[in-house]
């Protein structure tokens, strides 16, 4: 070694190489095969290697040096993570979304960079390609979301010494124009749905924005007649599926085989405290799931020994869960069938918070009704404010009349 500044052990050294160039090494840890981590750099002159030395302690002192030990990939790192980390840990419709992110777009689009060197324009320039590409802004939008989190955990292991996507800017979306449906529409739709079996799942969908997923997992335990109101607890959950034809393949995808076999729970349980409501039902809606589980009864009866006893309001002819899928395409034909103009599942709920605000109902109230987040000044109500039940009764029977022109009886 040439001459140059040696220092005690475990402090920096730095000196001029045989090779004409400076060096420092600096001594930031322990590997995990228990011998001292050392940091390498070299430069043309010692003022560099002195700075580049320095950024290095610095870096180290506040524990932002990445780990040693292999390289990873921004492909390799994200597929470890939302495989072997997420999974674990998030909600399983979360996992899904954070997988097509991955799968799809992140890990053949930009995957090959490696994760220490990732800048965020690298991020900004994939995002402004997918949409050049045809992607939305919301898709991009999710997948920066996606490699966020992903990066986050990455640093929080020692991997990365900061998360570049919290630089990078994500795609500006432009904020969806709410355009709920008329009074005359939602009436036109009441009376086609009237002519179908589990009417009163888009009656519920129109007057009082439970959103799918919790108009599907709703149960008869949920729902008090007599006293008039619905709680909401759960959750529905698409459903995933696995072959259980091992041994003869059908050649079917696993949602299409004859054998197929459930490998997700049905419905979890809804975690928010907004989430988790009570609401009051209109004196018609009342009247209406009456008749639904006089139906129902009627169907149990004729299925036998067939029936599935989960509970399920809104159920199959057998008395399991309905698809999210399924129901999506039933309320696309309900439109066409009732003329009424092509809309999202979700802008039935549009319409119901609509109508709540129209009828001057109190917006903490409204809140409690939709399930919607607090924020701000309306946080702080929600914490000291109770929705009673005269007041859930009396909102109940506001939103009966202005739909079906009348409180109506139980």
């Amino acid at each position: 070694m040439a001459k140059g500044s040696r220092e005690p052990n475990g402090a920096a050294s730095i000196y001029k190489g045989a090779d004409g160039r400076w060096h420092g090494r600096v001594t930031v840890g322990v590997r995990p095969d228990g011998k001292p981590d050392r940091r390498h750099v070299g430069r043309k002159t010692k003022a560099e290697v002195v700075k580049a030395v320095r950024e290095i302690e610095r870096k180290r002192d506040a524990g932002n040096l990445s780990k040693p030990g292999e390289t990873w990939t921004l492909g390799r790192w994200l597929e470890h993570w939302v495989h072997g980390i997420a999974k674990k840990y998030v909600s399983e419709n979360t996992y899904d979304g954070y997988e097509v992110d991955v799968r799809v777009h992140l890990v053949p689009g930009i995957g090959s960079h490696r994760l220490d060197r990732l800048e965020p324009e690298h991020l900004e320039a994939f995002y402004a390609k997918m949409q050049r590409e045809g992607s939305k802004a919301g898709t991009a939008h999710h997948v920066h979301r996606t490699v966020r989190v992903a990066l986050a955990e990455a640093r929080r292991r020692g991997h990365l010494s900061r998360n570049v996507a919290e630089i990078a800017r994500p795609p500006r979306i432009e904020e969806e124009e709410v355009d709920p449906y008329t009074v005359e529409e939602v009436r036109s739709l009441l009376l086609e749905a009237s002519k179908l079996r589990n009417s009163a799942r888009w009656v519920i969908a129109l007057a009082l924005g439970l959103r799918q997923g919790e108009a599907l997992a709703l149960q008869w335990e949920d729902i008090d007649l007599d006293a008039g109101y619905l709680r909401i607890r759960r959750n529905r959950l698409r459903p995933r599926y696995r072959h259980g034809c091992d041994g003869n393949p059908c050649g079917r995808k696993p949602g299409y085989c004859p054998e197929r076999e459930q490998v997700r729970r049905e419905h979890k349980t809804t975690k928010s405290r907004s989430g988790r409501r009570t609401v009051g039902l209109p004196a018609p809606l009342v009247k209406l799931l009456r008749q639904h589980k006089e139906t129902q009864d009627r169907e149990r009866a004729e299925a036998g020994a067939d029936w599935e006893h989960k509970g399920y309001v809104f159920a199959s002819p057998t008395g399991g869960p309905l698809s999210p899928n399924t129901d999506y395409h039933l309320w696309k034909r309900l439109l066409q069938d009732a003329g009424v103009r092509d809309g999202r599942l979700h802008d039935a709920r549009h319409t119901a918070g609509t109508v709540l605000l129209l009828l001057g109902v109190p917006d903490v109230i409204v809140d409690a009704i939709m399930g919607w987040e607090p924020g701000g000044a309306a946080r702080m109500r929600a914490r000291y404010m109770h929705v009673t039940g005269p007041m859930l009764r009396k909102v109940a029977d506001q939103v009966g009349e202005k739909l079906w022109g009348s409180s109506g009886a139980n």
